[in-house]
């Protein structure tokens, strides 16, 4: 689990990845969203899905789940996810790409697919691995490099519920559709009053 306002621990090597994000302080709720990558090397890209959610109050936990080196562990994250508390599970992975899909495919929870940008074609290996699914296994997938959004879009997937969170969470969606309008709005009228200069 992890606390937005703590600083990553330094990394240890890949065999012992497991625990190389962000340490959590002692949660007062459960996590709802699992914010998961293959490597602490994605995290960089991958925590700009914990900001957002940490901006909306939403509860995560954040790991190193990689496909291709653990898939035992794998596949107990996703087997085990719903049964934990989580609702989404966001998952991002670079190069061959197989995380979302696999998660996805051992769990009934939402899965969002982030194509983590890599040296080598820029992230669209890791693009076209995760939005080419086969038919019955859905991976909602955001743009390359687009985490932000997929926090976003877990946001928007808790806010349809029923209740008071759901409610909470539609408000504030709502509120923060009207910032960016109004910011869009400024950026409008400053750049008329540069083009009457």
């Amino acid at each position: 689990m992890t606390d937005p306002g703590s600083a990553p621990r330094p990394a240890p090597p890949e065999a012992a990845a497991r625990s190389t994000l962000p340490e959590a302080a002692a949660p007062t709720i459960p996590p709802l969203v699992g914010v998961v990558m293959g490597s602490d090397s994605d995290w960089p890209v991958m925590k700009a899905a914990a900001e957002a959610l940490a901006e909306f109050g939403v509860p995560y936990e954040a790991d190193v789940v990689s496909a291709h080196r653990m898939p035992r562990d794998m596949i107990e994250y996703g087997s085990s996810a719903e049964g934990r508390g989580l609702r989404v599970i966001i998952a991002g992975a670079g190069g061959a790409a197989h995380l979302p899909g696999m998660l996805a495919s051992v769990t009934t929870l939402p899965v969002i697919g982030v194509p983590v940008p890599l040296a080598n074609l820029s992230g669209l290996d890791s693009l076209l691995s995760i939005v080419q699914m086969p038919a019955g296994i859905p991976v909602a997938t955001v743009a390359v490099g687009g985490a932000r959004n997929a926090g976003l879009l877990a946001v928007r997937i808790l806010a349809a519920a029923d209740g008071s969170h759901g409610l909470e969470l539609r408000a504030r969606l709502a509120a923060f559709a009207d910032g960016l309008a109004e910011a869009a709005r400024a950026k409008g009228t400053a750049l008329r009053a540069r083009s009457e200069e």
